[in-house]
C-alpha cells in the first residue's frame, strides 16, 4: 500500500474531468456522487488545449478553472491525482494538444525531444506548474501525485524526452510530490514508457477482466525495491463509443467481480472512468485503425457507460454493484446515496429556418479573416482549429460535365456549383460528399453558364485524432483539388465562426441580396432553374419557454428526423448530432445552460432537416439511433 501521514493508505479513485461538466453548478454534484461511491481520490487529465486555446493566451476560468476544482475537491475531503500531459489522450480533440502546434513550421515532431516542440512545452508548464504549488499536499492542497505523459510506451521510446519532463516538473513542483506514469500492462509498454527513477512510480492500467496478480508483479520491476504499491490507473468501467457503432455497455456484475479480484489483492485503484460527462463544443477526439484515413470521430457524449452517468444519474446497477465491492474493502460506512437530480420533457419546440449557410456567410465570417491562395489550406495555417472551412474556386463550363477528385480531406467535405454571372443570385447546387474515410470521385454537373461555374466545398473538421501513431491531424483540404485530373488554382478561404450564433434571428435576409454579400462577387447563377435544387447547410431557430425557475431541470434534446450538424443553447455549443447514422440520438442538456422565459436553440443542420421542423425535449438519453448496419463496439 502507500502511506499517508503516516499510516498505510489505499487510493480508491475514480477520474471526473472538470473540463467534461459544467462549473460550480454540477462539479459539487457528481463529486459528491463519486463520494457516496466509496472514492477517497479524484483523477482528472489537464487538457492544454483548453488553457491555451492560442499561442501565449490562457484561460483558466470557467470549465477551465482548475484551481476552483481542486480547492472544491480539497473540501469535499478527496486527495487528487493531476495528469498534466503535455499529452494526455482522453478521447479529446488533438489529445489535448493544442491545435496551434499543427501550423508551426516546420512541423513538430509532438511526444518527443525535438527542441522546438519541447520549448512549447516548457512554455506551458512555466504557467501551469506554479499555479499547482499551493494546491499541493504538503501546502495543504489535495494534489498527492502528478503524471508525466500518458501511456508513453504505446507511442514511442524517447527516454530523452520523459527525463526532460520529470526534471522540469521537479523544478516547479519539488521533490515531495509523487511523479507518476502510466502504462499498459506489458513488458514491452513499460520500457518503453516508464522512467526508472527512484523519484519516479510507474503505475499499471490493464483491460478490465484481466488477471492483475501477473501484471502487478511486473509493475514492481520497475519501480525501486520495496516502493511499488499495486496501482492500477485506469480500471475501465466502461468504454468509449464512436459515430456508426453500437454504444458500448459493460456488464454491471462482471465489472464489479473484476473490481473485487483488485481490492482483494490489497491494491489501489482508479476507475476510469468513475463520471463520463460531455464532449461539449467541437472537443470530441477520434481514433484510427490501420491507417489515416480508417477515421472513427467520437461522440458528443462521453457518458462511458460509467457508474454516474452522463447527467448524474446514480439509480443504476453498475454504480449499486461497484459501491457494494467498495464497502466491502473499507473499513467505514460510506456516505449516504444522493438522490438524482431529475430531468423534465418539455416536448416539442417548433423551429424556422433562418436561411442557408450561404446566405448567412456575411455573419458567421468576418471579412478581415477571408484569404486568398493559389492553393488550397489547412485550416491551422489560417486560425481556424476548430469546426468548419469554405473553400470557394471556378473553373471554364464545359458541356458534358467534369469529375471532382480530392486526394485528401479532413473530414468531410460537401461540394456545392453554381454558375458565376452578374444577374439573378441564388444558392449553389448541392453535388455530393467526398469524406476522409471513403474518397470518392465527384461527376460534377454540366452546367449551361454565359461565365464561370464556381465551386464551393464546405469541409468539418469532426475531431482530431487522439491516440496511436496518426495524431499529427491537419484538418481541411490537405492536397490539391483535381478537376479532370488538372489541380484547380485560385480560392477564397472562409473561415466559420459560430460566435454569437443564438443572435442570428436579428439578421434581415429580406434586405440582403438573397445569398451573402461576402459571395456575391463569387457565386451568381442565372441559368440554374432547369435543375432542381438539392439539400444544404441550413440554420434554423427555435424557442423554448420555461414558465418559473423551479421548472428549469436537465433535459435532452432528441434530435430524430434531423441528420447531421451541431446544436446551440442560448449560444452555448452543446456539441455535434448525426443521427443519421447514430447511435447518439439525443444530446444532454444541462439545467445551468437554461434559464426561466424564452431560450434560444439554433442548430446547423448540414443535410435535410427534420420534415417537420421540430425538435424534442425528453427527459432521458437514447442510443438507439443506428443505421441500417452499425459497426460492433470492439471492446
Amino acid at each position: 500500500m502507500f502511506w499517508k501521514d503516516n499510516v498505510p493508505y489505499r487510493i480508491i479513485g475514480g477520474d471526473v474531468h472538470y473540463f467534461r461538466v459544467l462549473p460550480e453548478q454540477y462539479w459539487e454534484d457528481r463529486l459528491l456522487r463519486a463520494k457516496a461511491l466509496g472514492l477517497n481520490t479524484i483523477q482528472t487529465y489537464v487538457p492544454w488545449n483548453l488553457h491555451e486555446p492560442q499561442p501565449g493566451k490562457w484561460v483558466f476560468e470557467g470549465v477551465a478553472d482548475l484551481e476552483s476544482y481542486l480547492k472544491l475537491a480539497n473540501e469535499m475531503g478527496f486527495i487528487v491525482m493531476l495528469r498534466v500531459g503535455p499529452y494526455i489522450c482522453a478521447e479529446w480533440d488533438f489529445g489535448g494538444f493544442p491545435a496551434w502546434l499543427l501550423s508551426v513550421e516546420p512541423p513538430l515532431r509532438l511526444r518527443s525531444s525535438d527542441l522546438a516542440y519541447l520549448l512549447l512545452v516548457e512554455r506551458w508548464w512555466n504557467y501551469l506548474l506554479p499555479k499547482l504549488v499551493p494546491l499541493l499536499y504538503n501546502n495543504g492542497g489535495p494534489i498527492i501525485m502528478v503524471q508525466v505523459e500518458n501511456e508513453y510506451g504505446s507511442f514511442g521510446d524517447d527516454k530523452k524526452y520523459l527525463h526532460h519532463l520529470v526534471a522540469l516538473a521537479r523544478v516547479h513542483l519539488g521533490e515531495d510530490v509523487i511523479l507518476y506514469t502510466t502504462d499498459g500492462g506489458s513488458r514491452d509498454t513499460l520500457d518503453k514508457g516508464t522512467v526508472l527513477r527512484k523519484d519516479v512510480f510507474a503505475a499499471v492500467d490493464f483491460s478490465t477482466g484481466e488477471n492483475p496478480i501477473p501484471i502487478f508483479e511486473l509493475q514492481k520491476k520497475y519501480n525501486a525495491p520495496g516502493r511499488s504499491p499495486a496501482l492500477s490507473t485506469e480500471f475501465y468501467t466502461g468504454w468509449l463509443t464512436h459515430w456508426d457503432e453500437r454504444i458500448a455497455k459493460t456488464d454491471a456484475s462482471s465489472t464489479a467481480v473484476a473490481l473485487d479480484t483488485i481490492l482483494s489483492q490489497n491494491a489501489s485503484v482508479v476507475l476510469y472512468m468513475a463520471h463520463g460527462g460531455t464532449n461539449f463544443g467541437f472537443f470530441n477526439g477520434a481514433n484510427t485503425g490501420q491507417s489515416a484515413f480508417d477515421y472513427k470521430p467520437d461522440l458528443t457524449s462521453y457518458d462511458y457507460d460509467a457508474p454516474i452517468k452522463e447527467f448524474g444519474d446514480v439509480e443504476n446497477p453498475k454504480f449499486k454493484a461497484l459501491r457494494a465491492v467498495i464497502q466491502k474493502h473499507s473499513t467505514g460506512q460510506l456516505p449516504p446515496i444522493p438522490l438524482n437530480k431529475g430531468s423534465r420533457a418539455y416536448g416539442q419546440v417548433k423551429v424556422k429556418k433562418i436561411g442557408s449557410l450561404f446566405e448567412l456567410l456575411d455573419f458567421i465570417t468576418e471579412p478581415t479573416k477571408v484569404v486568398k491562395t493559389h492553393q488550397p489550406m489547412p485550416m491551422e495555417k489560417l486560425g481556424q482549429f476548430y469546426g468548419f472551412m469554405l473553400y470557394v474556386s471556378e473553373y471554364p463550363s464545359k458541356e458534358f460535365g467534369r469529375v471532382l477528385s480530392i486526394k485528401q480531406v479532413k473530414d468531410r467535405a460537401q461540394v456545392f456549383v453554381a454558375c458565376k454571372s452578374t444577374k439573378i443570385l441564388h444558392s449553389p447546387i448541392y453535388v455530393g460528399k467526398i469524406e476522409r474515410w471513403s474518397s470518392v470521385d465527384l461527376h460534377l454537373p454540366s452546367l449551361i453558364c454565359p461565365d464561370n461555374i464556381s465551386i464551393l466545398i464546405l469541409v468539418e473538421n469532426m475531431g482530431r485524432v487522439n491516440y496511436g501513431p496518426f495524431i499529427y491531424d491537419r484538418k481541411g483540404i490537405l492536397s490539391d483539388v483535381m478537376l479532370d485530373g488538372s489541380p484547380l488554382y485560385g480560392w477564397r478561404i472562409f473561415p466559420i465562426s459560430f460566435d454569437g450564433i443564438s443572435n442570428i434571428s436579428n439578421v434581415n435576409l429580406i434586405k440582403q441580396a438573397p445569398i451573402s454579400r461576402t459571395l456575391k462577387k463569387i457565386i451568381q447563377n442565372d441559368s440554374m432553374s432547369h435543375l432542381k435544387l438539392s439539400k444544404g447547410p441550413g440554420v434554423f431557430e427555435g424557442h423554448l419557454s420555461i414558465d418559473s425557475s423551479d421548472e428549469v431541470k436537465d433535459t435532452f434534446i432528441s434530435l430524430k428526423g434531423w441528420n447531421k450538424g451541431v446544436l446551440f443553447v442560448n449560444n452555448f455549443n452543446i456539441g455535434r448530432f448525426w443521427v443519421s447514422v447514430g447511435p447518439q440520438c439525443t444530446l444532454y442538456l444541462p439545467a445551468p445552460l437554461l434559464h426561466y422565459g424564452e431560450n434560444v436553440v439554433v442548430i446547423l443542420e448540414l443535410e435535410d432537416p427534420n420534415p417537420d421542423l421540430l425538435l424534442n425535449f425528453v427527459d432521458g438519453p437514447d442510443f438507439t439511433c443506428y443505421a441500417k448496419s452499425p459497426k460492433p463496439n470492439l471492446i
